[in-house]
C-alpha cells in the first residue's frame, strides 16, 4: 500500500529538517526525497515524503494541504508512481519543444 506523499510549492528556504518536523506531527516519517536542481544546486520546490503507514499519510494530507510553510501554501497529496501517471500529448508530434 502506498504511503508516499508528494509535497509541492515548497519555499526554497524550507530545509529537509523543517519538512520532516512538519510531517512528523502527523505520523512517523521513514524517508524524504528532496530533489535538487543540478544547474542551480537549489531545491526544486517539491519533495516526496514516505510515512510509516497510510493513517499517517492521510492525516498529513488533510492537515497540511493548503496550509502555509515558510510563507508558501503547500500542495500535499498521495504520490502517484511514474508508471501510473497519464501520458500527455504536447502537440509537438513526439518532438521536444524548445523553451524560451
Amino acid at each position: 500500500m502506498n504511503t508516499k506523499l508528494y509535497i509541492g510549492n515548497l519555499s526554497f528556504d524550507t530545509s529537509e529538517t523543517d519538512l520532516r518536523a512538519t510531517c512528523e506531527q502527523h505520523g512517523l516519517v521513514t524517508d524524504i526525497h528532496f530533489p535538487i536542481d543540478r544547474s542551480t544546486n537549489r531545491p526544486r520546490g517539491f519533495a516526496f515524503v514516505t510515512m510509516e503507514n497510510t493513517e499517517g499519510m492521510k492525516k498529513a494530507i488533510s492537515a497540511m494541504n493548503g496550509k502555509p510553510l515558510d510563507g508558501r501554501l503547500l500542495k500535499v497529496n498521495e504520490a502517484v508512481p511514474r508508471d501510473d501517471r497519464p501520458t500527455f500529448s504536447g502537440g509537438a508530434g513526439g518532438r521536444s519543444q524548445s523553451r524560451y
